[in-house]
């Protein structure tokens, strides 16, 4: 199969590990998907790369940025890319023309605020392009259904950047909770220091909230867990706690921790019910010892899956960091191997951009087309929807002060 031409939409801490100052303070240094495509690159499965943001002033610091921290980490790994705008300019519709640079079959990857998936993605599905998009999807459910239907128009491959579908964990978990029976009952939680709201103050708040950002994760993996056994979500409530993050300096509409409570239903037999409860924050102390505080449990008829991905057995202490630390090589694994090449290929972040090329190969070969890739329960737009209309009712919920329902009619999906 020929390699595939990615562009990557957005050059902040995800994509690139720049910040504005530096390198970031998270576990995401020398970010995740520069790092993956400039890998799958020298693997082969990539051709072209280019990267397009607003602030083309940016693309000098972030070159020495990669340069240092990738290009010579890593047996001189290439870290080349063509550039949108000039580096001399700033245009906030500078995507329209990296986009129009590519040709049908091309891909790209939006890592951007979240108000701005729905255009991006919009401009790029109406061209021929495959889409990566960056969770949550969109904030909108019927700008999701919108995404959908353009993407089945054109025939491209849009695909939801969920990668705690590919943690080993996670994915255990969702193969037992087959043979467990009906689904009763679960929880999850999610959270990160108060220090990443440095990174977010730019929009928290104003562009987007703690639930799209971190309860989108737990939220998809509970969808996937329960929809193969016939579950659907009905309703929700949500309720969101308010003080820290202002004071932080964050917007005045900044809410520092939001908890879902949705009701699901079996659909072909509507006597059976489960409740399930997400709560995401982003205001956890300071030195919490990890990224991302993360876990969930999960009940059922037959028996009960409990994970913490936080404290994976790996502790780490060291004077520089005051404190013990708990590392996660699984996501994405920087050590290099024995001759100098990154090898973090297993860790699910890397496996999640890989799922993303290799199904973008497979369409343009014409060995699949997007509705097998549907069919393959991998996160797709078409398998993500209950995952918006809960976020979006959760955050209508709040806004609105009552339960929102979730309806189904004829396949429609609806929020009343």
């Amino acid at each position: 199969m020929e390699p595939l031409n990615v562009l990557m939409v957005g050059t902040g801490e995800y994509t690139t590990g720049f910040v504005g100052t530096g390198g970031s303070a998270s576990d995401k240094k020398v970010g995740v998907v520069g790092l993956s495509m400039f890998d799958l690159r020298r693997r082969g499965k990539v051709g072209k790369l280019g990267m397009v943001g607003v602030n083309g002033t940016k693309y000098p610091a972030i070159r020495e940025h990669l340069h240092k921290n990738i290009t010579l980490a890593y047996n001189n790994l290439d870290t080349s890319f063509e550039s949108f705008p000039a580096d001399d300019a700033k245009d906030p519709d500078a995507y329209k023309s990296a986009i129009d640079a590519l040709k049908p079959g091309d891909a790209i990857t939006i890592f951007t605020p979240d108000t701005t998936h729905y255009p991006i993605a919009l401009y790029a599905i109406e061209r021929g392009i495959h889409v990566m998009i960056t969770k949550p999807a969109v904030k909108l459910l019927e700008h999701h259904i919108a995404l959908l239907a353009a993407a089945e128009k054109h025939g491209v491959y849009v695909y939801v950047e969920h990668h705690k579908r590919y943690d080993p964990a996670y994915a255990d978990a969702k193969f037992r909770a087959k043979k467990l029976g009906d689904f009763n009952y679960f929880y999850s939680y999610m959270s990160q220091p108060k220090f990443q709201l440095e990174t977010f103050k730019a929009w928290a708040g104003i562009d987007s909230d703690i639930s799209y950002y971190l309860n989108s994760h737990h939220v998809d993996i509970c969808d996937s867990m329960v929809s193969q056994l016939g579950y659907v979500p009905v309703k929700v409530s949500a309720s969101a706690s308010k003080g820290v993050a202002t004071s932080l300096g964050c917007h005045e509409s900044t809410e520092d921790t939001i908890s879902l409570l949705v009701h699901w239903e079996k659909k072909d037999d509507p006597s059976k019910h489960a409740t399930g409860v997400y709560t995401a924050s982003w205001t956890a102390p300071q030195k919490a010892g990890v990224h991302s505080n993360q876990y969930f449990h999960y009940l059922a008829r037959d028996g009960e899956i409990t994970i913490n991905q936080a404290k994976r057995g790996y502790d780490v202490a060291e004077d520089a960091a005051g404190q013990l630390v708990w590392y996660n090589p699984f996501y994405m694994r920087y050590a290099p191997d024995e001759d100098g090449n990154f090898n973090g290929q297993s860790g699910y972040g890397y496996v999640s951009m890989e799922k993303f090329v290799d199904g973008c190969r497979s369409v343009n070969a014409g060995e699949l087309k997007p509705k097998d890739l549907d069919a393959k329960g991998l996160p797709t737009l078409r398998n993500t929807i209950a995952t918006t209309a809960i976020l979006e009712a959760g955050r209508r919920s709040i806004d609105e002060g009552r339960e929102v329902r979730i309806e189904q009619k004829e396949g429609v999906w609806s929020l009343v």
